[in-house]
């Protein structure tokens, strides 16, 4: 099913915890965002990566961005995908999501009718990803997902905010914008076991995610 909206993959991260660009590393027989990429033709006639290298993609059939505002993570990221969005709303992932579920993002693209953002609240998958912290609240510490979720350009100004402030959480924006939060019993029949959201951050989590492989 084709979406009437453009698909974001933020691919600008520097990979420190993983040790190389894991964008690129081998997952399947394919490099980790090139699944992604495949994943989200068929959804979006407008797929956008948002990287800080253009080499290794020059041939792919995206659109290749860099941030508008360089230095400011995974937040100026989804900041540049949205102002160069064809389309006034964008499914928006990272790089590092290899069981993203085409079923899920159709259904969570289907809610934004009213709303600036739906964004997906859900244990993450893999061991230790979910971690509840004390103090200022992350979208972690919230179980929430902001680089699985739809936004419409109406977040701009206030992702702009943020950053101005320098405060780059991925829900400080989100006190600005009507939100529409897709929780465990929403996402459960459409994903039973959360794979969607498991996310590759070091070799152990890329190891324990390529189990899963079929």
């Amino acid at each position: 099913m084709s979406l009437n909206m453009s698909a974001v993959i933020l691919a600008g991260g520097q990979s420190r915890r993983m040790g190389r660009d894991k964008a690129l590393i081998d997952f399947g027989g394919k490099p980790l965002v090139r699944r992604i990429v495949d994943l989200l033709m068929p959804l979006s006639d407008d797929v956008i990566l948002v990287t800080n290298q253009f080499d290794p993609y020059n041939s792919w059939p995206v659109r290749l961005i860099a941030d508008v505002i360089p230095g400011k993570g995974s937040l100026g990221g989804i900041y540049s995908g949205l102002i160069a969005a064809r389309y006034s709303k964008s499914i928006i992932v990272a790089c590092d999501m290899p069981y993203l579920n085409p079923r899920l993002i159709v259904y969570l693209a289907g809610l934004i009718e009213g709303y600036d953002v739906v964004m997906p609240q859900a244990p993450a998958k893999l061991k230790g990803q979910t971690a509840k912290t004390a103090g200022e609240s992350t979208a972690k510490s919230a179980d929430l997902h902001p680089m699985h979720a739809v936004y419409a350009k109406t977040c701009l100004p206030g992702i702009l905010q943020s950053i101005l402030a320098d405060d780059l959480r991925l829900i400080s924006f989100l006190p600005c914008v009507k939100t529409r939060f897709v929780g465990p019993a929403e996402i459960s029949p459409l994903d039973p076991e959360f794979r969607s959201f498991i996310n590759v951050n070091t070799p152990e989590e890329f190891e324990e995610a390529r189990q899963y492989l079929l």
